[in-house]
């Protein structure tokens, strides 16, 4: 009576041991040749958080080619990706302390309405960058971003250094720093207030 009991039960196991590990395959089926998993994607090791409903994603700073690194004085640019889910907001500034003078953002800062991502500063052109380095850059590294919302108030990062190697290498440097045009004026875009 036990044995008929034990060799019942087994078949049952089986099918579902067999039908646990076949979920993952049929969900993976059902998304079609399409699918953006299907995709190629960077790995990320940049940084990220969520605040308030606005996700501050993929930010990094693109620092020298490998082997090499970003002299005191340079620029370096900076990327990142913004999703808002919450009320309507404004990136009105960013600086690095201890690392650059001041840090370029577009005219205007960059705005977050609600409900739509922002991909203004994600790439692979440089629309904000750390200038007039106060320290060498090194790759590899991590810095101290903190970026300053006209709701939100500032949001600190610690933010990697990233290598101009491999798929950064079609990102876009910072501008080289300029000197004095001959009027007296800056030949690059004014510093965002720090």
């Amino acid at each position: 009576m036990i044995q008929s009991r034990l060799a019942s039960a087994l078949p049952r196991r089986l099918v579902v041991l067999a039908a646990a590990a076949l979920v993952p395959l049929l969900a993976g089926c059902e998304a079609g040749t399409n699918a953006p998993t299907q995709d190629f994607h960077y790995p990320t090791d940049t940084a990220g958080t969520v605040v308030s409903r606005l996700s501050i994603l993929n930010v990094f700073v693109l620092g020298a080619p490998l082997g090499s690194s970003l002299a005191k004085g340079q620029n370096a640019s900076v990327f990142v990706n913004f999703v808002n889910l919450g009320p309507s907001d404004r990136l009105i500034s960013i600086s690095a302390p201890g690392v650059a003078k001041s840090v370029t953002l577009p005219a205007g800062g960059v705005p977050l309405p609600s409900g739509q991502p922002n991909f203004a500063l994600s790439g692979p052109h440089a629309a904000a960058y750390l200038t007039d380095l106060t320290r060498t850059l090194i790759s590899g590294s991590d810095i101290t971003l903190v970026l300053d919302f006209q709701r939100l108030g500032p949001v600190t990062l610690h933010v990697p250094v990233m290598p101009k190697a491999t798929h950064f290498t079609t990102y876009a440097p910072a501008p080289k720093p300029s000197h004095k045009a001959k009027h007296g004026k800056s030949a690059s875009p004014s510093p965002s207030p720090s």
